[in-house]
């Protein structure tokens, strides 16, 4: 019974430790450079695309992200609905009872006064450069995060008299370069106090010239009613918010009420860019593939030119499974090894790619997980065929080629 134990122990396979297979596995790595530098990178092509189209996306996105907070996400524009007849006005109080909100921060309003602004009296009295001459409430800049560029805004004291401020587009069209000069609007010559910089989420303030409120009132023959009420919320409120004010702007009316979201028009851009980002990931899964097919046409190649090494390492004593993780664990390292280079170079070109553009530098975790990932079970894949079909050979036949 003792002999017969100690034979089967005798015959039983050895398993190779780790550190022996992962050496048996980089053996061949090492004779062939060249051909292993190759077949790796085809894989690196694939993870280093990958990584920069999620990378620069997301980069990209961080720097929206980061405009939009500045420019203002919790902004809402509230008007009457357009196209009535009669048309629709909204009343007096209403920014009053809009500032009664609990979560608005601030709220501000302008009103259209429906006449035309012009560079001199000498001007055809109809030609306002398509630009609107609008009365506005002394707390409309920060209600519309919006800057001087140069002069000052409207004040107590110039509100109340024949002062105005261009937007950005405006001072352009009527030629103004600076404070002090006049214009025609109406009938009446106000003087410019200042010019505002450019507000890329409302074009329309960039097309207009504010007076003051009661300047408006009593040279233009502004009634009082607002045209457009500037709203801001804490950001986690803004839905309600959003919902409640048709009700509170116009009680009587609510449904003549419409409420906007300025920057929704740029959430919708980067849905744009993000179907796009979606047809390069695809492309990079294409390259991915073309990778692991070269990884396994090498490996295939390489069973054919070692089969004198795999002949010798049976009649030695290795088994089929010794001979299948060899040649597997050879495919999987090359593959790791494209995974790696592709991971860096895609990491270094997004950053690179970021810092040209003064964007902070995102690269999703995931995706440099899953790229790694994807070279091992590209390796795995890659690496079955060729592995099976070495550790099939038989002894006498490989020693034999």
């Amino acid at each position: 019974m003792t002999s017969v134990h100690s034979a089967s122990a005798a015959t039983r396979p050895v398993r190779l430790a780790v550190s022996d297979l992962l050496g048996l596995g980089l053996l061949g790595l090492r004779t062939r450079k060249a051909r292993a530098a190759l077949s790796a990178l085809g894989i690196a092509i694939g993870i280093a695309t990958m990584i920069v189209v999620t990378g620069i996306p997301a980069s990209s996105q961080a720097q929206l992200m980061r405009e939009l907070s500045a420019l203002g996400t919790n902004m809402l524009e509230v008007r009457a609905m357009p196209d009535r007849d009669p048309p629709v006005l909204l009343p007096e109080e209403s920014v009053g009872m809009v500032r009664r909100i609990g979560p608005v921060q601030r709220a501000s309003a302008v009103a259209n006064t429906h006449t035309v602004v012009r560079r001199s009296d000498r001007t055809d009295p109809a030609d306002g450069s398509g630009l609107t001459v609008l009365a506005s409430q002394l707390d409309l800049l920060p209600a519309i995060n919006a800057h001087m560029r140069a002069g000052q805004w409207l004040n107590g004291a110039t509100a109340t008299f024949p002062a105005v401020v261009l937007g950005s587009i405006s001072a352009a069209r009527l030629g103004v370069t600076g404070t002090g000069q006049q214009l025609m609007i109406g009938k009446r010559w106000f003087t410019v106090v200042g010019i505002l910089a450019p507000v890329p989420l409302l074009p329309e303030i960039d097309r207009a010239v504010f007076v003051g409120w009661p300047a408006a009132k009593a040279q233009l023959g502004f009634d009082g009613h607002p045209t457009v009420v500037y709203v801001q919320s804490d950001e986690p409120s803004i839905e309600q918010v959003r919902g409640v004010l048709p009700e509170t702007v116009n009680p009587a009316q609510p449904a003549d009420v419409v409420v906007s979201r300025p920057s929704d028009a740029l959430a919708a851009k980067r849905a744009t860019e993000n179907a796009f980002s979606a047809l390069f990931l695809g492309l990079a899964g294409v390259a991915l593939l073309v990778g692991g097919i070269g990884v396994a046409n090498t490996m295939v190649i390489s069973v054919l030119e070692r089969r004198g090494e795999i002949g010798l390492r049976r009649a030695l004593g290795a088994n089929r499974g010794q001979i299948r993780g060899q040649f597997l664990t050879e495919a999987v390292a090359l593959a790791t090894l494209g995974g790696i280079t592709g991971t860096m170079l895609g990491a270094l070109a997004t950053v690179g790619y970021a810092a040209y553009h003064h964007w902070p530098v995102v690269i999703p975790l995931w995706s440099t997980m899953a790229g790694l990932g994807g070279a091992v079970v590209v390796g795995v894949v890659a690496g079955v065929y060729p592995s099976m079909r070495a550790a099939a050979l038989p002894p006498t036949e490989a020693l034999a080629l």
